[in-house]
C-alpha cells in the first residue's frame, strides 16, 4: 500500500513538471518552427523566457518572414521587440515591400517603427499614394478680392526620409502657403477665377516636398470661391481710422479754443480788478489834493458835477436803448 501510493505521488510530480515544462518552453512553436524549416532550438525558447521575450511574438514573424522567402535571423528580431519594436508590423512591411519590389532592410524598417511611424502603412503608401484634403484656404489679390481654395494633394511616402521628416501638417502647411503666395501675386481674382490650375502648377514647382517624409505627385484644385472684398474694407476701415484722427484733432483745437477763452476772460476780470483798485484810489488823490492844497473846494464841487452830469448821460443813454429794444415794429398795411 505505501508503495502504490509512492508511486501515485510520483506520477502527480512528474505530470507537475510536465506541465511546468510545457508551459515554460513552448513545445507547440518549436514544432512548428521546425515544420517551417526555422531552426531554433529549445534552449533558445527557454534563453527568450528568460530575457522576458515573449517567443511567440519573435517566432511567428520569423516564419512567415521565411514562408515568404525573406532572410532574417533570430537575433534581430528579438533585438527589435527589447527595444520596444513591433515585429510583426516590421516584418509585414518587409514582406509588403519585397512584393513590390521596394528596397527596404531590416535596419531601415526596424528604424521606422521606433520612430513611432507605422513602417507597413508607410509601405503600403508608396504602393498606393495617398490623397490628403486641404481646408479651404483663403488669398487676397492685389486688386483686394479674397479667393477661398480648396486642394487635394497626392502624396507618396518617400521611405528613406520617414525617420526624422516632417508629417502631413507640414505638406498641407506648406501647400497653403504655396496657395496664399500664388494668389496674392495675381493682379486680377479673374485669372485666378479662369486658370485655377496656374495655382496647383505655381505650387508644385516650389518643391515642397523637401525634408517631408513624402513625395507630392500632384496637387488639384478641388474647389474655388470669392470671398469677401478686402480692400474696399481695408478702404472703409481706414477712412473711418482717419476720421476719429480728424474729429479727435479738432476735439483737441476746440478744448485748446475754449481754455484760450477762458484765458482771456481771466484776463479780462484782472484788468477790471485793476481799474477798480485804480479807481479806489481816486477818492485818496483827491482828498490828498484837499489837503495840500493843490485843488480848492470850488475846483471838488465842479468835478462832481461833470461826473454826475456823465452819469444822467449815461443813464438817459441806457433807457432810449432800452425803448427801442422794446418797441414793437408796426405791420405796413395799417400805415
Amino acid at each position: 500500500m505505501p508503495t502504490e501510493i509512492i508511486i501515485v505521488i510520483a506520477i502527480a510530480i512528474g505530470i507537475i513538471v510536465l506541465g511546468i515544462l510545457f508551459t515554460f518552453i513552448p513545445i507547440n512553436l518549436w514544432i512548428a518552427a521546425l515544420a517551417a524549416n526555422v531552426k531554433i532550438g529549445i534552449f533558445q525558447l527557454v534563453g527568450m523566457r528568460l530575457r522576458r521575450v515573449v517567443p511567440r511574438r519573435v517566432v511567428n514573424p520569423l516564419i512567415k518572414a521565411k514562408k515568404a522567402g525573406l532572410d532574417l535571423h533570430l537575433n534581430k528580431l528579438e533585438g527589435h521587440y527589447l527595444a520596444g519594436g513591433n515585429v510583426d508590423r516590421v516584418v509585414n512591411a518587409l514582406i509588403a515591400a519585397h512584393r513590390a519590389n521596394i528596397e527596404l532592410s531590416f535596419e531601415r524598417a526596424a528604424a521606422i517603427d521606433l520612430a513611432g511611424r507605422d513602417v507597413l502603412e508607410a509601405v503600403q503608401m508608396s504602393v498606393n499614394p495617398k490623397v490628403i484634403e486641404t481646408p479651404f484656404i483663403a488669398g487676397v489679390a492685389m486688386d483686394g478680392i479674397e479667393i477661398k481654395a480648396k486642394s487635394r494633394i497626392t502624396v507618396r511616402a518617400n521611405i528613406d526620409r520617414l525617420v526624422g521628416g516632417a508629417g502631413e501638417d507640414t505638406v498641407i502647411a506648406r501647400v497653403g502657403e504655396g496657395i496664399v503666395s500664388t494668389i496674392g501675386s495675381s493682379d486680377d481674382h479673374k485669372a485666378v477665377l479662369e486658370n485655377p490650375d496656374m495655382i496647383s502648377q505655381t505650387v508644385l514647382s516650389k518643391g515642397l516636398d523637401s525634408g517631408t517624409a513624402f513625395e507630392i505627385l500632384s496637387i488639384d484644385i478641388a474647389d474655388i470661391d470669392i470671398g469677401k472684398n478686402i480692400g474696399a474694407e481695408l478702404q472703409t476701415d481706414q477712412a473711418e481710422a482717419d476720421k476719429k484722427i480728424a474729429q479727435a484733432k479738432a476735439e483737441e483745437r476746440r478744448a485748446m479754443a475754449v481754455a484760450k477763452e477762458q484765458e482771456m476772460k481771466a484776463s479780462v476780470e484782472e484788468m477790471r480788478a485793476r481799474v477798480v483798485e485804480a479807481e479806489a484810489e481816486v477818492p485818496m488823490a483827491t482828498a490828498d489834493a484837499l489837503r495840500s492844497g493843490n485843488i480848492g473846494v470850488m475846483d471838488y464841487y465842479n468835478m462832481k458835477n461833470v461826473q454826475a452830469d456823465t452819469d444822467m448821460r449815461d443813464n438817459i443813454g441806457k433807457a432810449t436803448d432800452d425803448n427801442e429794444e422794446n418797441e414793437t415794429p408796426q405791420d405796413p398795411s395799417r400805415r
